[in-house]
């Protein structure tokens, strides 16, 4: 399937003994789909899954999946740095009823490009659902190289890349080799940097992941829905309405400040597992300013 538009980075809801909140996780669903988000990502780096166990990430996703219920795109978090991994739990969200997988590239054990294409290819060869592949080199230590993307693009169900380098001119770079090979429409490029969607739209990304969207959905998704409508004008004007709230969500490492915000409007979060810890007062202070300043507290 085409995917476009604001799809949200759920944060994964806990109870004070860090179990699962599942009631608070279906709360979240609703409320996010009743500000018309067009998507949401369960159990991706925003919604911890690099500290929920097999068990618990499948179970999320049978969450969302149930609570969603057709009404937004479901995209499942099942990214893994070993591939048979990947492949059971993408082999999980396509049995379960997801709409689409979303992939981050292999970590850690930083393979060669056409090791990536390999490890993409082999998931995607092995199921139904369409894939969306995840570049966020700042956690992986590996960035897919714009020629890669070009052959990945070339595989049936991968069917998006989520970009998240931060770089915009990598992405023009990509978008123009994809055009020189006319398979810009084979794989639609998403924004995985909230405070960049409005210039990585610009030169052809067709929406974004957002963790940012948790808190304030609306402004994001009128921003989007703004650039697909060609009104650049008021796309500028809400993208720097959000932009001080953007960069207060992203002072100390997702999904911590994603959480504390949600807590401030009485939302539920919960807290992190371990190795993340509550926000620094002083931060917590920055970022409580942001909300304020918003509108939103």
């Amino acid at each position: 399937m085409r995917f476009e538009g604001t799809a949200v980075a759920m944060v994964t809801p806990m109870h004070e003994d860090g179990s699962i909140d599942e009631e608070g996780y279906r709360q979240n669903i609703n409320w996010l789909i009743d500000n018309d988000v067009d998507g949401l990502v369960a159990v991706g780096t925003t919604g911890e899954s690099a500290t929920l166990t097999h068990d618990e990430h499948r179970r999320v996703l049978d969450i969302m999946i149930d609570e969603v219920d057709g009404r937004v795109t479901t995209i499942a978090g099942t990214g893994s740095n070993a591939t048979t991994e990947a492949l059971d739990l993408t082999k999980y969200a396509d049995d379960a009823g997801a709409d689409m997988a979303l992939l981050i590239t292999p970590y850690y054990n930083k393979p060669q490009q056409h090791g990536v294409i390999e490890h993409y290819t082999q998931i995607a060869n092995a199921v139904d659902i369409d894939l969306i592949t995840y570049n966020v080199p700042s956690r992986t230590s590996l960035d897919m190289a714009p020629e890669t993307i070009v052959e990945l693009a070339k595989v049936d169900n991968i069917a998006a890349l989520k970009e998240a380098s931060s770089d915009v001119d990598k992405v023009s770079k990509t978008m123009k080799l994809l055009r020189d090979e006319g398979l810009e429409d084979d794989i639609v490029i998403l924004s995985g940097s909230d405070e960049l969607t409005l210039p990585l739209m610009s030169v052809g990304a067709r929406g974004v992941v957002s963790a940012s969207a948790n808190i304030d959905p609306r402004t994001m998704v009128q921003m989007v829905n703004c650039i697909l409508d060609g009104d650049y004008d008021k796309a500028l004007e809400l993208h720097y309405k959000q932009y001080d709230l953007i960069k207060a969500l992203f002072i100390e490492t997702s999904p911590a400040p994603a959480k504390e915000a949600l807590k401030m409007m009485g939302m539920p979060a919960g807290p992190l597992r371990l190795p993340l810890v509550p926000m620094l007062e002083e931060n917590r202070a920055i970022l409580r300013k942001a909300l304020e300043d918003a509108g939103i507290l």
